[in-house]
């Protein structure tokens, strides 16, 4: 699971298609909302703020 921002978004993907062999879902932070978990507010690559979720 990857938490980054939209630059990052592309790097997240490659990173978790290398690691798990299969295509990731991308989910926007702004459209989704999480009842047991609050995600990371910075993106897991930069200092920017994070807005995709890949998992």
């Amino acid at each position: 699971m990857y938490v980054v921002c939209k630059e990052h978004v592309e790097l997240a993907i490659e990173n978790f298609v290398d690691e798990y062999e299969d295509a990731p879902d991308v989910v926007d932070l702004k459209e989704t909302e999480f009842s047991n978990w609050d995600p990371p507010v910075k993106c897991a690559e930069c200092e920017k703020h994070a807005e995709f979720l890949v998992v």
